[in-house]
């Protein structure tokens, strides 16, 4: 199993120059560290409108300065919105296809069709067409990137025959995935063919079976790419510190934050369901965990929060579900200072990273875990 880092990039008021540029900063100063820990890869989404939850309305620009300042972590842009309000399927071609030249290669490109009402309302984008639109990019984007001409009628979108440029320079393309927030998405995952990005509702019990269902159904995918993505990811949050206290207690403020910013913009799809945007069930238990910010109340389980030896423990249970990839989110509205997260991401790699590699817990061992 690999280890990522994932961001939303959340900014806390008040707003000003300095403290939006302050908190991208933080953000690259732990890229260039994790790249240099040897985490696999960087992923960041695409959100528009949610105000100190995420300012990150232009992932392709900082994932480019991601590509710049690291040597080996692959880029996941996770995700582009595919509905056509948001991005026109050109403009994703074009520009994942240049993001790739950029990192040498290093780019894994995540699908979606976002999922709060502030975004769609914002862009008039109608719910009920999202799924539908999202279907058409992902059928559409590889083909955009390996034939030398395309030319496409659809539901939703249109082109005459054209050269679309520069081509990705992995061939035939970059890795696809897609967002798993809503029931069901791991199915169209597995039935296109592409990777599933963020299963992480539920008990172990539950993912595991989620998983198995997956590798179940894409062994027989009709792939919309020129080949299968057979890998699953889940987001996750990371403090650890040696001093178990500290862990505890600053992994929990991180995760209160995070849950406190996420029950706000749950609330409106969740007391307002649609056909296209069912209910996940998770206003209940994120108003529980997050009465505030601050908020105390014991880590669910499979959180990366605490002492090394119970991340460890935590991080093999993904493993044991058959999860090939734990994205780390490291912060939430600055809760935790730069020089604790820096601190977090060091003591994960020594104490918890050998064991998820071959002969790395004997080597980190002989080394003094350095």
């Amino acid at each position: 199993m690999k280890f990522g880092i994932f961001y939303e990039i959340s900014v806390p008021r008040p707003w000003s120059a300095e403290r939006e540029k302050q908190v991208f900063d933080n953000c690259l100063e732990q890229v260039q560290l994790a790249d240099e820990l040897g985490f696999d890869s960087v992923w960041c989404v695409e959100h528009h409108f949610l105000e100190e939850y995420s300012h990150c309305s232009a992932p392709e620009i900082f994932l480019t300065a991601c590509a710049m300042k690291t040597k080996k972590m692959r880029v996941g842009h996770g995700i582009v919105i595919c509905v056509p309000e948001f991005n026109h399927p050109i403009k994703i071609a074009e520009r994942t296809a240049t993001m790739d030249i950029i990192s040498g290669g290093r780019l894994e490109v995540g699908t979606g069709r976002s999922a709060t009402w502030n975004e769609l309302g914002g862009f008039r984008a109608n719910p009920d067409e999202t799924k539908k639109t999202w279907d058409e990019f992902v059928r559409c984007l590889p083909k955009m990137w390996t034939q030398e001409r395309f030319g496409y009628q659809g539901r939703s979108w249109s082109m005459p025959v054209r050269a679309i440029i520069p081509k990705p320079y992995q061939k035939p393309h970059p890795p696809m995935w897609v967002a798993v927030t809503s029931p069901g998405t791991e199915i169209d995952a597995a039935e296109r063919g592409i990777g599933a990005l963020g299963i992480t509702f539920g008990t172990f019990k539950e993912q595991e079976e989620k998983v198995k269902v997956y590798h179940k159904i894409i062994k027989n995918c009709e792939p919309v790419g020129e080949f299968v993505n057979d890998k699953v990811s889940t987001v996750n949050f990371l403090f650890t510190h040696e001093d178990t206290e500290i862990g505890n207690k600053v992994g929990r403020r991180l995760l209160g934050t995070f849950n406190f910013l996420a029950a706000q913009l749950s609330a409106a799809r969740e007391l307002y369901p649609t056909k296209s945007y069912p209910s996940a069930g998770l206003l209940p238990a994120l108003r529980e965990q997050a009465s505030n910010p601050g908020d105390e109340a014991g880590v669910p389980e499979g959180i990366a929060i605490g002492d090394p030896e119970r991340v460890l423990r935590a991080c093999k249970k993904w493993e044991e579900c058959g999860v090939d990839r734990v994205n780390f989110l490291l912060n939430a509205l600055e809760t935790v200072p730069q020089e604790q997260v820096l601190n977090s991401l060091r003591v994960f790699a020594k104490y918890v990273m050998p064991h998820f590699k071959e002969g790395g817990v004997q080597a980190a061992a002989a080394g003094g875990g350095r």
